[in-house]
């Protein structure tokens, strides 16, 4: 007891003393323009959120007109087995028995079992079914493609967006798989799967030869193909983080010379080559690459074709800056142009996959992903109707079709139904009633398929004692990561200092260093302590094991040979 007293009181007296930076934070001007504490301030319970949401859409028996939302698909495409379907959007008339129940999306079935599995879910037996197992479905092994894609086959592809003539539609998917094979690495079949994806990313790159200015790739054919979509040399990023992935699955060396070609070919881009949801994963992987294999990628350059919103080709995609009326909406992703900007869920809860244990690779964005992030977190909460005005939407008098856990697909300045062009800005909204029209009801305008994303904030963030103040988990999205010790970003967006509890695991003994400062902030920590933050600064707080044996390797510090720290900066 005496000595639980006096461990405590050493550490309470360490953790008051200030951090001083001591790795020189970089800029990200497009998040110096967002403000320090957005308003109307608050950030909801996104992990809880997630949980609702799989209760309540993986429902079979849910009454109330568009519900059930999931279905079974028995067409058994490219496996042998039923499927669910899992509708894009409320009342989507192209789903569910329609079509013979085969149109349904991977971003949409994927998104929601990547989002629940993150926070806890196990989705390989939730009421008798393996929803791991059905994503098999989506390897268009029947075409000859065998990659994931956003359909199951050809015969429903063109009532949707993609599949086989977009190319970030034919990519993402196998991000998405990816990261859920991480999670379920035992899955019967995934391994042969992976492989295969891999082996046709690193093919296709060998065929591109570092010109990915192409609308698609054709994996059957292995030919680039040209056609009304402009070129997509954003999908490079794509193929780069699925051949690094694999590379460290594997070990295979031919996945890293495939992920550093495809990388070196983004890189290489003369203009912002952004067009949907790849980019980040770029800058992710540059600041990854360049610790982990010891190269010098321009994370910088990445970070800022991210953010900027200065694509040509999909014009003005990036990441919103702006207070409309009050309502700071800054950090949502989408277009900085369209009607005066046009933020997305799904975009802006999938940027936080790779942007935030970026962090982990490169302390020097703290501060710049920390305070994006502190945006992009209370800003969501506008796309569900119970955290936005009734005057501020275009269906409130229906919205309560979502039951509380679907939110409109976006947030817009101006809307884009001409009888909704008075509302005031921000208007939340969706593109269903767009996609078929004059079938398609109102409702159509909340996305099932972005809230399914939920979980990625939800397994990323936990609000601290300190409002303003968020834990940011550095490893819940760092898929096929080393192994580590846990990891996570405090930024502290106030001019004043503030002081922050920081939980340990039950149990466990840890000392506290922070990668930011390069220095242990506590010793010997059994269950909290309190850590003291500047104005504007950042601690990323690695907890590492009490008394554990530190080593050096070049600029890395470890721990019992784990790395804690990939950038040690030299002494004075």
């Amino acid at each position: 007891m005496n000595t639980y007293f006096k461990t405590t009181i050493i550490c309470f007296l360490l953790l008051n003393l200030p951090v001083e930076a001591q790795v020189k934070q970089k800029s990200i001007p497009r998040v110096d323009l967002m403000a320090d504490v957005p308003k109307p301030f608050g950030i909801i319970d996104y992990n809880k959120l997630a949980k609702d949401f799989d209760a309540v859409v993986y429902d079979f028996e849910a009454k109330g007109e568009f519900w059930p939302l999931v279905w079974i698909d028995k067409s058994h495409k490219n496996y042998p087995q039923d499927v669910v379907g899992l509708y894009t959007a409320m009342g989507d008339v192209r789903q569910g028995e329609a079509n013979k129940g085969m149109f349904h999306e991977s971003l949409a079935t994927m998104g929601a079992t990547l989002g629940a599995s993150l926070v806890g879910i196990d989705k390989t037996n939730q009421d008798n079914r393996n929803y791991v197992s059905m994503l098999k479905n989506y390897f268009n092994s029947e075409t000859g493609w065998d990659i994931m894609m956003n359909n199951t086959c050809p015969e429903v592809a063109l009532l949707g967006g993609g599949y086989g003539r977009d190319w970030w539609y034919d990519v993402y998917p196998n991000l998405l798989f990816y990261a859920v094979y991480d999670l379920y690495p035992n899955e019967p079949g995934f391994d042969e799967i992976a492989r295969k994806i891999a082996d046709k990313f690193y093919e296709a790159d060998v065929i591109l030869n570092g010109n990915y200015n192409y609308s698609y790739f054709d994996y059957a054919k292995m030919t680039p193909m040209t056609n009304n979509i402009c070129a997509q040399p954003d999908a490079a990023a794509g193929h780069a983080w699925i051949l690094y992935s694999a590379y460290k699955k594997f070990g295979d060396e031919k996945y890293l010379k495939g992920a550093l070609s495809a990388l070196s070919a983004l890189e290489a881009q003369p203009i912002n080559p952004t067009y949907e949801l790849l980019m980040p994963f770029g800058a992710y992987l540059s600041a990854r690459i360049n610790a982990e294999e010891g190269k010098s990628y321009d994370t910088a350059k990445m970070l800022d074709w991210t953010f900027d919103g200065t694509a040509i080709c999909r014009e003005g995609w990036g990441f919103l800056v702006g207070n409309w009326n009050g309502y700071d909406v800054s950090g949502t992703v989408g277009s900085t142009v369209h009607n005066g900007g046009y933020g997305f869920l799904m975009n802006t809860y999938d940027a936080a996959w790779p942007l935030v244990p970026m962090v982990r690779y490169d302390q020097s964005y703290a501060n710049g992903i920390g305070r994006w992030m502190l945006n992009a977190a209370n800003a969501s909460k506008f796309f569900y109707p119970e955290h936005m005005p009734d005057e501020h939407e275009t269906i409130p008098e229906l919205a309560d079709a979502g039951k509380n856990v679907i939110a409109y697909e976006g947030i817009i300045k101006k809307s884009l139904y001409p009888e909704n062009e008075n509302i005031p800005a921000p208007v939340a909204q969706g593109d269903g009633p767009l996609w078929v029209p004059g079938k398609n009801p109102k409702e159509s305008q909340l996305s099932v398929y972005g809230s399914g994303h939920v979980g990625i904030f939800g397994s990323i963030i936990k609000k601290t004692n300190v409002g303003g103040i968020l834990q940011l988990d550095l490893l819940a999205t760092d898929f096929f990561n080393d192994k580590a010790y846990p990891s996570y970003l405090y930024y502290n967006p106030y001019n004043e200092n503030k002081t922050v509890t920081v939980s340990v695991e039950k149990g466990k003994k840890v000392d506290l260093y922070d990668t930011v400062s390069g220095k242990f902030l506590a010793k010997n920590v059994s269950s909290s302590s309190k850590i003291k933050l500047n104005g504007k600064t950042s601690a990323v707080i690695v907890m590492v094991p009490a008394k554990g044996k530190i080593s050096h390797s070049g600029s890395k510090m470890l721990v019992n040979d784990i790395v804690v720290d990939y950038n040690i900066q030299p002494k004075k």
